[in-house]
């Protein structure tokens, strides 16, 4: 316990003595992980948006003409033993003709020169979110289309394509970002640490005369290099969180609609930002004083 003490007050001593080149590395972290942080966030609220309108989503599958009961209820029961349809549900022509003057609103006039409802009967169906992929949908659209009574599928293929390549592009940048920060956070601490030994090259080889163990010098460089880390997270996640309020809150303004689609990140956030810069930070701190040889 007295080791670590020692140790302990040697670090925050030495970290206000060497200060500058310790705010530098902090900074460096914090920048490091801010980056890496906002795109996190944008991939969360990416996703967390698919999954949102994945309630919603589904296939409308337009019938035939003068299909009878049995034929329609026959459908039915099909959409409904399929796995992926968590809902099956039946719009007359009579229904869609009402939701459509409902939309028209005091437009409803241009329908006056029909002399039947030119709308069909459909289904709409609502699936399952492991289901909404581009490649699952377009195959399943293709399946019901060929169906006695179906005359046509529409889904936004497009938006749902766009939407999920998006996604998953942006997964895999935060990944390969991660990594390339991962390294200079880890490599940034490794120079400091390295630059702080060689400074302290006569403590050292004073501590070495008066018979002080490998272990009881290097610690209070992990101690520097696990301190650097936090504070550089902490100092990332903060300007994160200050960053996000002000995007939203200008966001909000501009579009007061989307209010109720925005996320924050989740509450693990608070800790992970920390504890992300001091692994990194120790990791690297760990690799410096192994390299050196005293």
């Amino acid at each position: 316990m007295r080791v670590f003490l020692f140790s302990l007050q040697s670090a925050i001593k030495n970290l206000w003595l060497e200060k500058w080149i310790n705010i530098l590395t902090m900074l460096t972290i914090a920048v490091g992980l801010l980056i890496l942080g906002s795109f996190v966030l944008v991939t969360l609220n990416m996703d967390s948006m698919l999954k949102r309108w994945s309630d919603g989503f589904g296939l409308v599958i337009y019938l035939e003409e003068n299909l009878s009961t049995e034929e329609e209820d026959l459908l039915k029961e099909y959409f409904q033993k399929d796995p992926d349809v968590i809902e099956a549900k039946y719009v007359s022509k009579d229904s869609a003709l009402g939701e459509f003057r409902k939309t028209l609103g005091t437009m409803t006039s241009i329908l006056d020169g029909f002399e039947k409802n030119p709308l069909p009967s459909s289904f709409e169906l609502k699936l399952e979110r492991e289901a909404l992929d581009p490649v699952i949908i377009k195959k399943k659209a293709l399946q019901i289309i060929q169906l006695n009574g179906v005359e046509d599928v529409q889904y936004g293929e497009k938006w749902l394509s766009s939407l999920n390549t998006m996604t998953k592009g942006m997964k895999i940048i935060v990944v390969l970002l991660g990594g390339i920060i991962f390294i200079a956070i880890a490599f940034s601490t490794y120079s400091t640490i390295k630059i702080l030994f060689y400074r302290r090259i006569d403590e050292i080889g004073t501590l070495k005369l008066l018979g002080a163990t490998r272990g009881f010098i290097r610690l209070p460089f992990l101690f520097e290099g696990l301190f650097i880390g936090t504070s550089g997270g902490l100092a990332g996640f903060l300007g994160l969180l200050a960053i996000y309020y002000f995007t939203t809150s200008r966001i909000i303004e501009f579009m007061p609609a989307i209010k109720g689609m925005m996320i924050f990140f989740p509450p693990e956030t608070y800790i992970a930002a920390p504890l992300a810069g001091a692994v990194m930070s120790l990791i690297g701190s760990i690799f410096a004083i192994g390299k050196i040889r005293y």
